[in-house]
């Protein structure tokens, strides 16, 4: 088989996602994927036409963001016809799957070159997940009654208490990645990737992170009440028990104490990223210059009870693919979706911390969803080109129980 490179990778800043607040909440989704793909495609120099798909996540199909966005964004953006798209669902995983899936494609030779990425805009698409006809399960009651209805900041909060993770912990971690964001957006360390995105008349609606809160402490995180309390007392499903009550009873004894807020989740934004995958025979053949090759990806799922917890084994099966070690790795990105994600992946993995979202993650910076991965991808290779490092994994956990993962090592 032939290699998997990433040949180039950019984002959108990720803006506020709420109505009236946000800087991109305005903007139709297939805009907001359009100014990534024709950046891209302008960073590159590149034929479109010669494009063999683009993948593109999107979690939340529906209305705006429904009908292939991948397809619509890359005609919005100007580029070929010829260029087929399709959308995918892995719900948070979505953006490490697509390049997953371009990774598998070009280096099985079925195809040259394909674009991955992703749009999420929370601030136009906002269900309501507790509803049973509109949550995961979408009205099955036969799902319904094999794996009811779980709520991420419950799971989060039921994680933190069975793991004994205390909330000042959360806090301090939430209190590092605002530290940590804050000083990679005054060193410029996102600026190789980041495109500011621009109306239809060519004004710029936004050129830098929107979300973060640099004035964070761990006083002000203290005062917080936890956010997710309420929904533990929403039903698991139609008739049935609360859903603190279905995960007290799958584990006996627990007593869950809500212990996450707005402060140490992640933040509710808007945004986008692309990227570049080729056949590495077809990227030396059309003189393309690498910058990183795809060595191994997985797959793992979980309980979709708690929901979180896949981003550990889908670390160690990707490592074993690759036939690595986790001292091998000299960067490591973890989705923020909750605090108790990054503390227990780095406990139960015994990481140096030093390694771990060394620029911030997505308590400070946002969580787009179906874009995520993409962003997580060309943050990594940022990083390790600027500090001269070879090797970086990146994980995240998924709706459903589930954690795709990455490793790629830079040329």
């Amino acid at each position: 088989m032939s290699e998997a490179w990433i040949i180039d990778a950019c984002r959108t800043p990720r803006g506020i996602g709420k109505q009236g607040k946000g800087a991109l909440a305005d903007m139709h989704p297939q805009r907001l994927g359009a100014s990534v793909l024709r950046a891209l495609a302008e960073r590159n120099d590149l034929d479109t036409s010669k494009v063999d798909d683009v993948i593109w996540g999107t979690s939340m199909q529906s209305g705006n963001q429904g009908g292939d966005l991948g397809r619509m964004a890359l005609l919005d953006a100007g580029w070929s016809v010829k260029a087929s798209g399709t959308t995918i669902d892995r719900f948070c995983g979505s953006g490490i799957t697509t390049a997953n899936l371009a990774a598998g494609m070009v280096a099985s030779g079925m195809e040259d070159m394909v674009v991955a990425g992703g749009t999420e805009m929370m601030s136009r698409s906002r269900e309501d997940s507790h509803n049973p006809a509109g949550g995961m399960h979408r009205g099955n009651l036969h799902l319904d009654s094999l794996h009811p209805q779980s709520h991420q900041g419950v799971c989060a909060d039921a994680i933190a208490t069975l793991e004994g993770i205390s909330r000042q912990a959360l806090d301090e971690l939430s209190v590092e990645s605002q530290r940590r964001a804050a000083v990679a957006i005054e060193e410029g360390r996102f600026d190789k990737s980041l495109i500011a995105v621009t109306d239809d008349d060519g004004n710029v609606l936004l050129d830098r992170e929107e979300y973060p809160r640099p004035q964070t402490t761990l006083e002000g995180l203290a005062g917080l009440a936890p956010s997710f309390t309420k929904f533990g007392g929403y039903p698991a499903y139609e008739g049935g028990p609360t859903l603190n009550q279905q995960i007290e009873k799958e584990f006996d004894g627990l007593k869950i104490e809500h212990m996450h807020h707005a402060g140490n989740s992640s933040g509710v934004v808007d945004g986008a990223a692309a990227i570049l995958i080729a056949n590495s025979e077809y990227a030396q053949r059309e003189g393309m210059t690498p910058r990183a090759r795809i060595v191994a990806m997985a797959n793992m799922g979980d309980s979709p009870t708690l929901m979180l917890n896949a981003p550990v084994p889908a670390t160690r099966k990707v490592l074993e693919r690759a036939g690595m070690t986790l001292d091998d790795i000299d960067l490591f990105e973890i989705n923020e979706a909750f605090a108790v994600v990054s503390e227990k992946f780095q406990r139960d993995l015994d990481l140096d911390r030093s390694k771990v979202n060394v620029n911030g993650a997505a308590i400070a910076l946002g969580h787009p969803i179906g874009a995520t991965g993409a962003i997580l991808i060309g943050t990594i290779l940022d990083e390790l080109e600027r500090t001269d490092k070879q090797i970086g994994l990146v994980t995240m956990c998924a709706a459903g129980g589930m954690a795709p993962a990455i490793i790629i090592e830079r040329i």
